[in-house]
């Protein structure tokens, strides 16, 4: 029976002076009590310095405080790990940062990953430490590095505990201060490539354009306006003397100038002097030249951009722009235009005065058909009844008259025979039979006056009609000579000419070129694409504003 052999433990007496280099045997084998930055026996040459490793036992002298350990700025796992292994170690620090000074001075380093790897592939126990009783001393002579014995100093790989904080704070300042340097020239280098692909490239192919590839337009300006000759100012009544005449010819010069501007000026300028086929011209540059084949339409966009025309109401002038690529046809076209607007002119106010003749000729026409009714009615009347009724009348009323007179003397008769003692029964009797008489014929004379026969009206009341009735042709006959008054005027009026067109600015042809006006162009260009540049880069930042919140 084999009994499997048992470690006997011992009490390692813990002592805080730091321990002397050993110097192994040959003879030796690499076990657990070798340090954390010992290398095997196989290795012939030393290993390099790690980082974390000392040179000298001279830098492992307890002399390092807690305080510079402090300011090392070790991390809390780097602070952990150096308490587990001081405890591997059989150290009892009373902090982590006490571990790490405890540890450095038996000349190990902390925070290098080879101690914990060599101590996982011990057999598992607690290393002891380099000073417990049955420690082999390592050799020189083997190739193995024993700490805390002197080793080469290597290249210097940690930093420096030795570092001023100031000197130390400074640096990093240093160091953010070229980072946000490095952002910054990242920054604006991004910023000028952008504005170079989005806003000075279009930019340079606008002004390349203008400048090399674009036709040149001759622009021939003209000025002319619309004079009144209706006699509106030497108008007594009114305020015909205080409007001036742009005033008053306002809505005609507004009239033309619509018309100018129409597709139907357009069509009739085409139609007599080729405006589409000048501006196909196969030289004319690709963005100003017209497709033969274009609708009306699209002419007319370029008519539009090409005649220009304004209206300045206070000084009742119209002013004209025609631009084309050949100086003479741009006159050409200006001299036409100007042809159409007189012409326009002529036709409004011919129209105005066509209207106030045939308004005119019927009204006279209307006031003939009314007289011809009046008249036809006073022949009717006379011809039912009397011709002459009011000489009737006047006969009627004067046999009135002689009957009373006869009657009145009759009665005075009788009274001075009824005033006699004895008067004459015969002579009495006479003088009342006249005086009936009289008495009966006076009221048939007042009663053909005023009763009306069997179906016919009195008297007086076809008197009354036929006084109407020649009032009515009176009155016809007033109304029918203001119409023909006023026929005449207006047939004065339209035989001459109430709107003049006066041309004050001639069109002649221009020698130097007018569009394109390319600095003018090239500066619009810019501030247009960096508008849209800004605009674009705002709304893009204000969206990634609002996506991170």
């Amino acid at each position: 029976m084999i009994t499997k052999p048992k470690a006997r433990k011992f009490r390692i007496r813990r002592s805080p002076v730091p321990l002397s280099p050993r110097v192994a045997t040959s003879s030796d084998a690499p076990s657990a009590y070798a340090a954390p930055h010992a290398v095997s026996a196989a290795t012939a040459e030393p290993l390099p310095l790690q980082a974390g490793q000392v040179a000298s036992a001279r830098e492992t002298s307890t002399s390092q405080n807690i305080d510079d350990i402090r300011r090392e700025g070790l991390t809390g796992r780097e602070l952990r790990m150096a308490r587990r292994l001081a405890q591997k170690y059989g150290l009892a620090p009373t902090s982590d940062f006490d571990a790490v000074r405890l540890l450095r001075a038996r000349g190990i380093d902390p925070f290098q990953r080879a101690n914990i790897l060599e101590l996982v592939a011990n057999d598992g126990g607690s290393p002891p430490p380099p000073n417990a009783p049955g420690a082999t001393p390592a050799s020189p002579s083997d190739g193995r590095v024993q700490l805390p014995q002197t080793v080469p100093a290597g290249r210097q790989t940690l930093p420096s505990t030795d570092v001023n904080p100031a000197d130390r704070r400074a640096q990093e300042i240093m160091a953010i201060q070229r980072d946000i340097g490095r952002r910054r020239r990242r920054k604006l280098i991004l910023l000028f490539s952008r504005l170079a692909a989005f806003v000075l490239l279009p930019t340079i192919l606008v002004s390349y354009y203008f400048y090399a590839i674009a036709t040149p337009m001759y622009a021939t300006k003209s000025a002319f306006l619309i004079l009144s000759a209706d006699g509106g100012g030497a108008s007594g009544g009114g305020l015909g003397g205080l409007i001036p005449s742009q005033f008053a010819t306002g809505q005609d010069a507004i009239a033309t100038q619509e018309y100018l501007e129409s597709k139907d000026a357009m069509l009739r300028l085409d139609e007599e002097l080729g405006f589409l086929a000048h501006f196909s011209q196969p030289w004319i540059d690709p963005l100003q030249r017209l497709d033969p084949d274009a609708s009306h339409e699209v002419a007319y966009k370029l008519y539009r951009k090409y005649v220009k025309l304004g209206y300045d109401p206070t000084e009742g002038v119209i002013r004209m722009e025609v631009s084309t690529a050949d100086p003479a046809v741009s006159a050409k076209f200006s001299e036409r235009l100007i042809k159409y607007a007189e012409e326009r002119v002529d036709d409004l106010s011919r129209e105005k005065r066509q209207d106030a003749v045939s308004t005119a000729a019927d009204s006279l026409d209307q006031a003939k058909i009314e007289r011809r009714a009046a008249q036809q009615m006073l022949v009717t009347l006379q011809e039912d009844s009397i011709l002459d009724p009011e000489g009737e009348i006047a006969s009627i009323r004067n046999l009135i008259g002689t009957v009373e007179l006869q009657l009145q003397e009759k009665e005075l008769a009788l009274n001075i025979q009824m005033n006699n003692a004895r008067p004459n029964g015969a002579r009495v009797e006479a003088l009342q039979s006249e005086i009936m008489i009289l008495s009966a014929e006076l009221d048939k004379q007042k009663r053909r006056l005023t009763d009306a026969t069997a179906g016919e009206s009195s008297l007086a009341s076809k008197t009354a009609a036929i006084q109407m009735a020649q009032a009515d042709l009176a009155t016809a006959d007033l109304v029918l000579q203001s119409a023909l008054e006023a026929k005449r005027q207006s047939e004065i009026e339209a035989n001459k000419q109430v709107r003049y067109l006066t041309v004050s600015v001639r069109p002649l042809a221009s020698q130097d070129s007018s569009y394109p006006r390319a600095f003018e162009n090239t500066i619009l260009a810019f501030l247009i694409f960096s508008g849209i540049y800004l605009l674009i880069s705002l709304t893009a930042s204000i969206l990634r504003e609002q996506v991170s919140s």
